[in-house]
Order: C-alpha cells, then sequence, then structure tokens
C-alpha cells in the first residue's frame, strides 16, 4: 500500500515537471540572404523552476538568431516572445530550442525549419516552372490515346512498355497516397525523421493517381482496337513476376512487423524507379525491329522532354537559390532519372525524324493508317515505302 502511494506521489510530480510546454508560431520560415524574418516562441502553463533558454542552430554559418539565448524564472508571466532569424547565406538549416535544466518543460514541437533563400524572384520562377512540367507530364499520356483512337488500332506501341508503366505509376501512387493519406505511415515517417517535413505534396498524389488512369485508358485500348499479333513479352513477364515476389514478400514482412509499413512504401518507390530505368527500352526496340515509328505518338515525346528538361531546370535552380548542390550532384538520383528520360526522348525524336523518316512523308499523316495496312506497307520494298504512302 505504501509503494503504491509512493508511486502515485513520483507519477503526479513528474507530471507537474513536465505540465510547461514550448511551441512555435510556425516551423518553416524562409529568409533571404542578408534579410531577416520573426517567429514567435510560446510558453504553455508556468515553469516550475527557473530555467535557462537557448536556440542551438543546425549551421551556425547561414543563419543566426536575436536573442541567442534567455532566462526565465518560476514566477516568470510572459507567454510569448519575439525572435528574429537573420540570414547569412544560402541554404537549410534548423534553429531549435533547448532549455537547462531539461526536464523542466517541453520543447518537442519548440523548432523552426529555416530556408535561406539567394533570390525571391528565383523561387516564384522555380514554383511557374514546376506547375508547367506538372502540366506537360499530365497532358503527355493523351496524344497516345488520341492517336489510338483516331486509328482505332494499337499496332506500333509497345506492350512491354505499357506493362511495365502501369506497374511503375501504381507503385508511385502506393508510396504517395500511403505517406499522404495514412496518420500511421505518416507519424512512422516523423518518427524517423522528427523535424523532417513530408515529402509527398497533394500534386504528386494527383499526377500519380491521374497516370494510372490514363495507363489503364490505354491497355483498354489495347483490348478495344486493333493489335496485330503483339503481345507481352517472356522477358517483360519475368521481370513483372520478379517486381511481384519482391512487393510480396514485403507486404508480409510489414505484416509480421519485420519492417514497417514505411519501409514497405520506400521499397515501392524503388521499384518504380527501376521500372523508370527500363520502360523505354522495349518501345525503342520495338521502333527498330519495324523501322518505324507509326503508331508511337511523337506529341507524346515532346510533352515527355518538356516535363524532363522543365524539371531539371527547377533542380539547378533550386540548387543555385539555395546553394544546395548536393541535392544533384551528391544525390545523383532524382537527376540522374531525369537526365535518363530525356536522352530516350531525343533517341526517339531521332528515330522519328531520322532515322525512319521516309514513312513520315505522306500528307495525309501515318498516325490515321490502320495496323494491317501498316504491316501491308511494311511488307514491301524499302524504297517503295514512300511512294505507296503518297499514292494511299
Amino acid at each position: 500500500m505504501i509503494i503504491q502511494r509512493y508511486t502515485w506521489l513520483f507519477v503526479l510530480l513528474a507530471i507537474r515537471r513536465s505540465w510547461a510546454d514550448f511551441t512555435v508560431s510556425e516551423q518553416d520560415l524562409t529568409v533571404a540572404v542578408d534579410g531577416q524574418k520573426t517567429f514567435d516562441l510560446y510558453l504553455n502553463n508556468s515553469l516550475s523552476e527557473d530555467v535557462e533558454v537557448r536556440f542551438d542552430i543546425q549551421h551556425s554559418d547561414l543563419v543566426k538568431t536575436n536573442p541567442a539565448n534567455f532566462s526565465l524564472s518560476a514566477a516568470n508571466t510572459t507567454a510569448q516572445w519575439t525572435i528574429t532569424v537573420f540570414g547569412l547565406s544560402a541554404g537549410y538549416s534548423t534553429v531549435s530550442a533547448n532549455i537547462t535544466p531539461s526536464d523542466a518543460a517541453s520543447v518537442t514541437n519548440a523548432f523552426v525549419r529555416v530556408t535561406i533563400e539567394k533570390s525571391e524572384t528565383l523561387r516564384h520562377v522555380s514554383v511557374v516552372v514546376g506547375w508547367v512540367y506538372f502540366l506537360a507530364w499530365s497532358i503527355s499520356f493523351y496524344p497516345q490515346i488520341h492517336i489510338n483512337y483516331k486509328r482505332k488500332s494499337v499496332v506500333g506501341l509497345n506492350f512491354d512498355f505499357l506493362s511495365l508503366n502501369i506497374v511503375g505509376f501504381v507503385m508511385y501512387s502506393l508510396f504517395n497516397c500511403g505517406l499522404y493519406w495514412i496518420p500511421e505511415i505518416e507519424q512512422e515517417y516523423f518518427n524517423r525523421y522528427p523535424k523532417g517535413l513530408n515529402p509527398v505534396k497533394v500534386n504528386d498524389v494527383v499526377f500519380a493517381l491521374h497516370a494510372v488512369f490514363a495507363t489503364t485508358v490505354t491497355i483498354l485500348q489495347c483490348f478495344i482496337y486493333e493489335r496485330g499479333t503483339q503481345r507481352v513479352s517472356i522477358m517483360a513477364r519475368v521481370i513483372h513476376g520478379i517486381f511481384t515476389i519482391f512487393i510480396l514478400v514485403s507486404i508480409i514482412l510489414a505484416g509480421i512487423d519485420t519492417i514497417k509499413w514505411l519501409d514497405f512504401l520506400y521499397y515501392c518507390s524503388y521499384v518504380k524507379l527501376a521500372i523508370t530505368l527500363i520502360k523505354y527500352v522495349p518501345q525503342a526496340f520495338y521502333n527498330y525491329k519495324r523501322k518505324s515509328t507509326i503508331g508511337w505518338s511523337i506529341g507524346n515525346i515532346f510533352l515527355d522532354f518538356t516535363g524532363g528538361m522543365l524539371s531539371m531546370l527547377q533542380m539547378i535552380l533550386d540548387a543555385y537559390n539555395y546553394d544546395d548542390w548536393d541535392s544533384i550532384f551528391g544525390d545523383p538520383t532524382k537527376f540522374g532519372l531525369g537526365f535518363f528520360s530525356v536522352a530516350f526522348d531525343i533517341f526517339f525524336l531521332v528515330q522519328h525524324y531520322v532515322l525512319y523518316r521516309y514513312v513520315k512523308v505522306a500528307k495525309i499523316g501515318p498516325d490515321y493508317l490502320s495496323g494491317n495496312m501498316f504491316e501491308n506497307i511494311m511488307s514491301n520494298n524499302r524504297q517503295t515505302i514512300a511512294c505507296q504512302l503518297l499514292l494511299y
């Protein structure tokens, strides 16, 4: 009985000691180099003892605060202080409030992520560029859908490319939707990165789900329209099998708590990255085998090329504005994938306008040729292709 009484006494004392709580008015602040911004520090409830408040700065060469520290007594009646943040050099830093003694109050949420920029104009330009490439990539699905509809044929569109594309975007959607909409997974992310920011934005979710929708429409066209003798290759099926086993094993491991569900989402994103690296190869080889790009939308390539170039441009603008070149050279994955996609777009443009240009001379437009007509034309001598198309 005595032990139980003392246990409750210690619990009450612990609650009382952690009653006070420091918070901030905002946890994300953008300040220009040689500029300044302010945020407010709040104290909820009274202190049980005197404390020393100090601001620890992750990168002291990028930012400083005024005041850098101050003292509070237990009899303090002030509950709000304005803290000024000065930008010294471009980059990213974190300003965290800490106290001595450390158990006098909670400072878990008393931190501010500070972005120091060289130019506000560059930041706005970067935002505009981001929305333009978002639109370019979103629209890029529809030229292919339109061509398939006009021709009533999908001959020329490689099924391996389509199958890899739908799997990649499903994996991308799982990652974005899981991290954006499932609170438990989002909390896992914040537990792992306490002062981090959720990397998934609403436009990421919208783009991923729209990509799944548009790719699904294209796949349905393959069942409706003429497709010749084409089917998903054995190699593509093997690749899908490997990805399926990998994802199923990851689900089982997450289900038995061997890994976190956040890790499962990361594994989904790795599958998407792998698919992005290989998905264009089947279409490029298919064009080579047919010696033509008829049936493969060049509008899709132009829009994808535009989106890829603008994506890399935005990364370069941000790297300069925030002096964050490590985001490109230190972790080249995102930039490298963008560059890889653009390189394939250039290759497709060369195939379309240089290597196989002779089948594009018909004024009627080869995009309106049916699959059977194309196969009949391609079965004839290469030297007569342009003539046959013109006569048609």
